[in-house]
């Protein structure tokens, strides 16, 4: 849920989007073509945002784990949300939509998407990732091209694979519709 609100705010404030990087890749390869090479910097910057976020909850989960599972997994949670009331808090007393200001907010958004991520992937021993679709979308389609044979219908780890994926997309799309009705009218106090 909070992936899909995360990412329909970015998408409507910033016109960018947060909860993945699959788009910053191309975006990157854009820039670089381009010869641009402030806008590589920031790119790079950004994906390397989310990829930090994964290494920080992980990070966190594997040391910490043994000693206190509920610290090693509630303390990804808690950076995320400092990070996402941080872009609240500053969006809506300091913002003035400038491109530095902009580029910094979305970063914060990168790192949180990428703790939240980086966390569900390593509890999951890395099968649920929460913050993008395009892996789940696609392990549903092979799933329910299964379903069309009884003896998969019938295979209750599927069956039990294909209601969480159902689940993580609905979560996401319930977050996303939400937040996108509520910004227009909380704007930042959404986060």
């Amino acid at each position: 849920t909070s992936a899909g609100m995360v990412n329909i705010a970015s998408l409507l404030i910033f016109f960018s989007f947060t909860s993945n990087v699959t788009g910053h890749y191309a975006i990157l390869a854009s820039e670089i073509v381009k010869g641009n090479l402030y806008q590589v910097a920031v790119v790079l910057s950004w994906i390397f945002l989310f990829f930090f976020g994964s290494f920080v909850s992980n990070m966190i989960v594997i040391n910490f784990n043994q000693r206190n599972a509920y610290f090693a997994h509630a303390m990804p949670i808690a950076l995320e949300i400092v990070c996402l009331m941080a872009v609240g808090f500053y969006g809506q007393f300091f913002y003035r939509e400038t491109l530095a200001e902009t580029e910094t907010l979305l970063s914060l958004m990168l790192f949180a998407m990428g703790l939240q991520n980086g966390l569900t992937a390593s509890i999951s021993n890395f099968v649920v990732k929460t913050t993008h679709l395009t892996g789940a979308t696609t392990d549903l389609g092979i799933l329910f091209s299964m379903f069309t044979k009884k003896e998969y219908r019938e295979n209750k780890e599927l069956v039990g694979k294909a209601k969480l994926l159902v689940s993580i997309c609905a979560s996401y799309i319930t977050g996303a519709v939400f937040a996108g009705y509520f910004y227009f009218f909380m704007g930042f106090k959404l986060f």
